[in-house]
């Protein structure tokens, strides 16, 4: 089996199957209301496909293959979503949200070219929310209110869901380390960026790295972003440390998102410059869209994460390669 697997000596779920369902239901229940209220966030509808020509796909790290099919009455093809980073603050212009207001949507995704573990599965879901902003919240101390407001909802729903299942218990951090890219390659500039993460996440328990994709003194990248929808230099991604599988682990990607400048110069240092033909870059660039900031927070994640699971596969109906099914089945760890 791959070499990714974690099989954590002596684990047991705290919660049976149907306590586990229950637990997924109160989570999400939970936390999207927790999220609404601290953000001031509306829940609308969501697209699961969009064509390729409106540039409104997250390109991830720009490797991924989107699966993609045609549409027989109206003769074109469309991509199932990676994620709605860039659909999301069309959204806002089109249903008239005002600065301070935003929407929150579940997206689901389907990611073809996932690495299987304990953390990645093909099928992906996700809250996804954005808010607009105005000019002068395009800074690292908005950021940052926004990072801890996500945390404040994520702790309250543990607080409600160990009332209701009291053998969980507490174990989240009330608070979060902030430390950009940089910052951590200086601290650690031996390891790799993965082994970064670890070990800043195993020292505070809950960290935000921020400064996602621009290039480091090294000449390398923390990690991928795509050049369109986030500020390398105003985004991150908040991670926890997780005991049960005692590893780092990553449960939302966000950041204030890109305004005509930065679009601008991203799009030239990535080599992306015939994007700018697209319908939403071309709006963007032109200034017809709203400033904003938002982000994805994974909904299998944080319910793995509240109910202390080992394997994303123990709340969430995927497919696996039937070697993972058997070791994990011999190992405590219960796929759906």
């Amino acid at each position: 089996m791959s070499h990714k697997l974690i099989l954590p000596e002596g684990y047991r779920s705290k919660l049976t199957l149907q306590e586990t369902e229950k637990g997924i239901k109160l989570v999400k229940d939970l936390f999207e209301r927790n999220l609404a209220e601290l953000l001031n966030l509306e829940r609308v509808s969501a697209p699961m496909f969009v064509r390729p020509n409106t540039g409104l796909n997250d390109d991830l790290n720009g490797t991924e293959r989107p699966v993609s099919f045609d549409i027989l009455d109206i003769k074109a093809e469309v991509q199932i979503v990676h994620s709605l980073a860039k659909w999301k603050r069309m959204a806002l212009k089109k249903y008239g949200f005002k600065s301070g207001e935003g929407l929150y949507t579940d997206m689901n995704a389907i990611r073809r070219d996932e690495e299987l573990d304990n953390l990645h599965s093909v099928y992906v879901d996700q809250w996804d929310w954005e808010k607009i902003i105005e000019p002068g919240d395009r800074n690292t101390d908005n950021l940052k209110s926004v990072v801890n407001k996500i945390v404040s909802a994520i702790n309250m729903t543990e607080d409600a869901l160990v009332a209701e299942f009291p053998v969980l218990s507490c174990h989240l951090p009330d608070e979060i380390h902030f430390i950009s890219s940089q910052e951590l390659e200086d601290e650690y500039p031996e390891l790799t960026p993965f082994e970064r993460e670890c070990e800043i996440s195993r020292k505070y328990g809950l960290v935000f790295i921020s400064q996602i994709g621009k290039y480091l003194k090294s000449g390398k990248r923390h990690d991928g972003r795509a050049p369109d929808y986030d500020d390398w230099d105003l985004n991150g991604d908040i991670i926890y440390w997780s005991p049960v599988l005692n590893r780092c682990f990553e449960i939302s990607s966000m950041g204030i998102r890109v305004d005509e400048k930065t679009m601008d110069s991203q799009l030239k240092i990535s080599n992306c410059d015939y994007r700018r033909d697209y319908l939403f870059h071309k709006m963007l660039l032109n200034g017809e869209l709203p400033l904003t900031v938002g982000g994805g927070i994974g909904q299998s994640r944080l319910c793995m994460l509240l109910l202390q699971k080992a394997h994303i596969g123990e709340v969430q109906v995927s497919v696996w390669p039937e070697e993972m099914i058997r070791e994990c089945a011999g190992n405590g760890i219960n796929i759906l």
